[in-house]
């Protein structure tokens, strides 16, 4: 049936990166295509080829042709489609496409009519306007000569038949060919309510309101080729073939170099990397290099010069040898940590020979992909790392790499809402509605709780379009800090746009992208706790306590071990979450390989694969019993041949290596091939493709002498973690930090707090959180003061040992330039009173207020309302009376604020208070209620009915929890940790999410020293609160 059809491509097809219009994604146009009889399918979005890879790979899974191309709207002048015949002619339209949006806001372009003069032979032009204007011809012959067409697109509206004698007379008068496209925006008619919707988004107005600005009828999408034959003159349709056949570029024909300038004269990239790890080893080899580090040296440059990836460490050395040079902490991590060569480049700290990484995860022969070295630098400094970058190879050569934005729950309950019309306040409260955590609409209890009726057709249609629109591409935004760098030009490979921070460039591709396409990226990172460390050090140098290096920090500190054991770990970094607290008492981490496992463990994958189970009872067995009880010959915990593999984690594999090992080891892997393994592991849920290698494995295993059983077993704990199993190397590069935080926290715990307050935005724990912890541990806490505090937070030993002494950055609204006038005049000499402060430091009226409602004008005023009235007095002096001093009056007895009144203005003001804890006001009403405090739930035994009450400090649903919620209260003897399970979430959402003051009835749990609730029932206290507001962090 289908060949007796007339032959078709469709030359004008929208997917969904045309955003907020197109209402199709690739996979769907691609496959509706090849069930259409489709020869070829050209991906035209607007002004972007952001979508065009994931085009490419779904027509080579579909088998049809796809033509790369764009559409324009010219500034006063044509709509066109430009498609492309060959390379020259792609690498053109990328540096169109990066013209006009290089010279337009973010999101937007600007396309002149003078840009489509000089253009490359090989671009094809369809002119798409319904009614093309003669004067618009001109420019379009100069610019397109005889690769011009007349596109006729036909939607069956009432003047389908006019327009087409239009269009061939027109055709006719000025020699120009016609051809049939569809002005495609769905794949099939269906689509339209959602591409009506979209439409509405786009124009901020409901689909009510949209008016003419939506398409009369459904007729946009990849329609039947018999509906085509009806529609349009045979010629039109032969046409788009002739069109598709000169149309013969695909995206394997790029050409990436990597860039090579820096070599020294003389050298090539292969002979200088050699001269710099050369140089490395003395620097971390002291005592020189053993036999087994020369050979895997040997090894991986061997590959690197097979696999011609020189360049690429010479570049990732020299952004690490810049930022050490300015003193900007670093660390490389994920699988580069598997290699000696980025050890002693030092771009890993991580040395590949201490434990037993295999270099093959990072770099092997039989894939055929580049390595990915992954950066973090100090949050605070890392611009200066990319802006050397864009400095270094130019903005034509480097460029960030984009990330596609997609839409969430809430994003699209909201967006939908207001295309159909619902009033702002009831969008709010949908949007609240929507689960915090995850990507489902919400449940028709959580819509009745809210006051929805989910039966109605208008929340049945909201809900229907909301699915659809979830996971949709919204814009494009940039990656934290992936760069791609080339040799050429970037913007004749893909197009380059403007970011939204100035001075920053990106490309329009995402990292799945540059992986499908070959191109290299440098991640650099940025991490909160390198800024924290960094500080901290600086901070204890400044005062004489340290020598201010990470590397003098002593490795193997028993009085740090201790204090993880013990889950003191606020604060920290990787070992501070709920689940990590819990799972260290059970641990008991002793060793820094201990710390490599807690950092992997907690992770989905090893928790899922039931594997954090069997390696704890092993590890207590070991404890109470010793060696000599695990190890029983007759039931032993994993083949003798497999010790190499098992050793380290008593059997159990909890890391990528170990599973590549395995493979090697007793199934006949090659290192290569294993890393095949791993990387179907890692996308087996999304995409299958593990049961071949199932078969191989039990196939190797049974052949090498081990049983069935014993594969069998294995194979499900691969699948397991499969999703999140974590490379040890990774875990290995942030167990350091973690040691190194800890032992700061164990030693220093005043400059380790007032640290992280420095370096906020970062971790788990609020400032208030953080400081309330350093009191528990009896570290003195001195309030924000104008005489006495910087912007920072700063150490003070004015009372022997360090104390905190807050700074004026954590005053909400306070900005810095007042607070350094402040510092300035006061190193001058101190203040008489708060009008001298006003005077010499200049500040403004709302500064001043601000200072007053915080206490930090206290040493100079005496309490809060003394400083309001105060402040109140200072008149800006005129230049006359400049040097006549103020007369005295008289003092106006002032009320004293109440502890209640001063602990409600500090949490208004600098989020914490250093008086009495929230809950202590409110105790004795509590206690009525029946509620316990923290400390108290340590004397109730297991399974004992509670009830409790404190300030929600944190919402937490982690992915592979099942949608269990975890929750911490604090009160004002500690915190709280509690367990909601999925059905009590959604029967109380409103309460979970909204509440402040939570009171809690559930049920003690206590095993192996963690206590937790499991909650049964959640009330609302807010109204005990009167007006305090205390902030939660909320994780997924």
């Amino acid at each position: 049936m289908h060949n007796e059809l007339p032959g078709y491509a469709e030359l004008h097809c929208l997917s969904a990166f045309s955003f907020q219009r197109g209402a199709s994604i690739a996979e769907e146009l691609f496959a509706r295509a090849a069930g259409q009889g489709y020869r070829a399918l050209a991906i035209t979005d607007e002004c972007s080829l952001a979508g065009i890879v994931r085009a490419w790979q779904a027509a080579k899974t579909h088998g049809v042709a796809l033509i790369v191309g764009a559409e324009f709207q010219v500034e006063d002048g044509p709509k066109l489609a430009l498609l492309c015949t060959d390379q020259a002619a792609y690498a053109g339209l990328c540096q169109l496409i990066t013209t006009c949006r290089r010279r337009a806001a973010k999101g937007e372009y600007r396309c002149l009519r003078e840009d489509l003069l000089g253009l490359p032979e090989g671009l094809l032009c369809l002119w798409l306007d319904r009614q093309p204007a003669a004067i618009d011809l001109e420019l379009l012959r100069t610019g397109f000569d005889d690769r011009l067409w007349l596109a006729v697109e036909l939607h069956h509206e009432h003047d389908d038949a006019r327009r087409l004698q239009q269009l061939q007379a027109f055709g006719e008068r000025h020699h120009l060919p016609l051809v049939a496209s569809g002005d495609v925006h769905m794949h099939v008619r269906r689509r339209r309510a959602l591409q009506d919707t979209l439409t509405a988004i786009r124009h901020r107005c409901s689909v009510a309101e949209a008016g003419w600005r939506l398409f009369p009828n459904g007729e946009r999408h990849l329609r039947p080729r018999t509906a085509l034959a009806q529609l349009y003159p045979p010629e039109l349709l032969a046409e788009t073939l002739r069109i598709a056949e000169r149309c013969h570029f695909t995206l394997e024909q790029l050409q990436y170099t990597y860039p090579r300038e820096l070599v020294p004269e003389g050298h090539d990239p292969d002979s200088w990397l050699r001269v710099l790890v050369e140089r490395g080893i003395p620097w971390r080899w002291k005592g020189g290099i053993e036999p087994a580090q020369r050979k895997q040296i040997e090894h991986e440059l061997a590959l690197i010069r097979e696999k011609n990836y020189a360049s690429y460490f010479l570049t990732v050395q020299d952004i690490v040898r810049f930022a050490r040079s300015q003193d900007i902490l670093c660390q490389g991590r994920g699988s580069a940590a598997n290699s000696a060569v980025c050890f002693v480049l030092g771009v890993t700290e991580i040395d590949p020979a201490r434990s037993n990484l295999l270099f093959e995860r990072f770099i092997s022969a039989e894939r055929d992909e580049p390595p990915d070295i992954d950066i973090d630098f100090e949050h605070e400094r890392r611009e200066e790392v990319l802006q050397y970058v864009f400095k270094r190879y130019g903005r034509e050569r480097a460029a960030l790499t984009a990330v596609a934005i997609s839409y969430r729950g809430r994003s699209a309950i909201r967006d939908v809402a207001r295309a159909l019309g619902l009033p702002m306040d009831q969008v709010n409260e949908l949007g609240a509605a929507m689960d915090h955590w995850g990507g489902h609409v919400p449940l028709p209890e959580t819509l009745r709780e809210r006051g929805f009726d989910p039966e109605t057709p208008l929340m049945r249609r909201l809900l229907a379009l909301t699915t659809e629109l979830i996971d949709f591409p919204r814009h494009l935004s940039q990656h934290p800090g992936g760069f791609v760098i080339s040799e050429h030009p970037l913007s004749t490979l893909v197009p380059v746009e403007n970011a939204a921070m100035a001075d920053r460039t990106v490309i329009q591709w995402d990292k799945d992208d540059l992986d499908a396409t070959g191109l290299m990226k440098v991640d650099c990172l940025a991490l909160g706790m390198l800024t924290a460390i960094r500080k901290c050090l600086a901070m204890l140098q400044q005062h004489g306590l340290h020598e201010g290096r990470m590397d003098a920090i002593p490795p193997k500190d028993t009085k740090t071990y201790d204090m993880i054991c013990a889950a003191d770990t606020i604060g920290v970094f990787q070992i501070e979450s709920r689940a990590q607290m819990a799972m260290l008492p059970r641990l008991q981490p002793r060793t820094f390989y201990d710390l490599v496992i807690e950092v992997a463990i907690v992770r989905p994958g090893p928790i899922q694969g039931d594997m954090v189970h069997p390696y704890l009872e092993r590890r207590r067995i070991l404890r109470e019993q010793g060696p000599d009880a695990l190890n029983d010959p007759d039931n032993p915990l994993y083949p003798a041949r497999l010790e190499r593999v098992f050793a380290r984690t008593l059997g159990v594999p909890l890391f990528q290596e170990q599973v590549m090992q395995l493979a090697v080891e007793a199934a006949g892997y090659t290192p290569g091939q294993a890393d095949a393994l791993r990387r179907s592991m890692a996308a087996w849920k999304r995409r299958g493709g593990l049961e071949p290698h199932r078969e191989k494995l039990l196939a190797g295993m049974l052949k090498n002498g081990f049983s069935r059983e014993y594969g069998e077993h294995l194979f499900e704990q691969i699948k397991g973690f499969g999703d999140y199993g974590f490379p040890e190397s990774h875990a290995a590069s942030f167990a350091l930090l973690t040691y190194n935080s800890c032992w700061l926290k164990c030693h220093h715990p005043a400059a380790f707090t007032a640290s992280l307050i420095n370096s906020q935005p970062l971790g788990f724990y609020s400032p208030d959180q953080l400081l309330q912890d350093a009191r528990r541990h009896g570290i003195r806490v001195l309030p924000v003061d104008v005489r006495h505090s910087d912007w920072d937070c700063t150490l003070d030993f004015s009372k022997g040992p360090a104390a905190i002494r807050l700074g004026l950055r954590l005053v909400d609204g306070c900005n810095e330039p007042a607070v350094q006038a402040i510092m300035r005049e006061r190193a001058r000499r101190p203040f008489d009173d708060v009008g001298d402060l006003c005077q010499r430091t200049a500040l403004d009226r709302r500064q001043q207020g601000l200072l007053a409602d915080a206490g930090a004008l206290r040493g100079l005023s005496g309490h809060r309302h003394r400083a309001r009235w105060d402040i109140s007095g200072v008149e800006n002096r005129l230049p006359l009376f400049d040097q006549a001093r103020a007369t005295t009056e008289a003092r106006v007895p002032l009320p004293l604020p109440s502890a209640w009144e001063d602990m409600q203005a500090d949490y208004r003001s600098t989020g914490t208070t250093l008086g009495r804890h929230p809950i202590s006001f409110l105790r004795a009403q509590l206690r009525s209620r029946g509620c316990l405090d923290a400390a108290q739930l340590a004397a109730h035994g297991h399974g004992r009915r509670v009830r409790i009450a404190g300030l929600v400090r944190m919402r937490q649903r982690p992915q592979t929890a099942s949608g269990v919620t975890f929750l911490t209260l604090e009160d004002e003897t500690g915190m709280i940790n509690a367990v909601v399970w999925r059905h009590l979430a959604d029967r109380q959402h409103r309460v979970l999410v909204d509440t402040q003051l939570m009171q809690i009835d559930g049920r003690l749990e206590r095993v192996d020293g963690v206590q937790h609730v499991i909650v049964q029932r959640m009330h609302c206290l807010d109204e005990l609160l009167q007006g305090l507001r205390s902030h939660s962090r909320d994780f997924h």
